[in-house]
């Protein structure tokens, strides 16, 4: 008997954890990882850095891609149903069935990831080689027309790879790796919890 309440208990934390926003943007940024092993070797991918935002608190970056032809920001979104939105726009909409759910234009959550880097490699790299992409997962679809740089699966490969024009030579790279390193915060349950906490405080001020 006590072998079965075990195992209930067991299955239904697996259940609410694969159920849960952190899992399914986990899967999110799984699948962009999968996809960037098509790049090649000229392209670096980091993943999952926490940094200090120069506001006493922290900001959560997806993915870092650095390359000889810019440093990609990318934040993924694992969302299904239909995406509406515009470049412009505090909040978009996801829409399933006939509940609409809001969430933060993922264009202004990646514009302060953007700052943040601008401002740890102002020393290093021109912000206009810094480029922002959103990377939502092929389980939606968008309703409304998108900004180039907001995609949809392994397309985001082709508008990376638009770029075209080498402006940042290898040693630059790996100061540019470096000095990331260099700053991220270490991965821990107070890291993250930091980061949380960050997020409700911010969330509250601007109620």
């Amino acid at each position: 008997m006590f072998f079965y309440i075990i195992f209930f208990i067991i299955v239904i934390v697996a259940l609410a954890y694969l159920t849960s926003p952190k899992f399914k943007g986990k899967m999110g940024e799984m699948m962009v990882i999968g996809h960037a092993e098509k790049l090649g070797e000229e392209y670096v991918l980091l993943n999952n850095y926490t940094l200090p935002d120069g506001e006493q608190g922290t900001t959560q970056v997806d993915h870092i891609l650095i390359s000889p032809y810019g440093v990609f920001i990318i934040e993924t979104k694992n969302y299904t149903g239909w995406i509406f939105g515009n470049a412009r726009q505090k909040q978009w909409t996801q829409k399933i069935y006939k509940k609409s759910y809001k969430f933060q234009n993922p264009l202004h959550q990646n514009y302060k990831h953007s700052k943040v880097l601008e401002a740890i490699l102002a020393d290093i790299l021109e912000p206009q080689y810094l480029h922002s992409v959103i990377v939502f997962t092929p389980r939606c679809e968008f309703k409304t027309e998108m900004p180039e740089n907001v995609l949809r699966g392994k397309v985001w490969l082709d508008y990376v790879k638009g770029f075209r024009d080498e402006a940042i030579s290898p040693m630059k790279q790996k100061r540019i790796r470096y000095r990331i390193e260099k700053e991220v915060l270490e991965p821990s349950w107070r890291t993250d919890r930091q980061h949380v906490e960050h997020l409700k405080q911010k969330h509250l001020n601007q109620s």
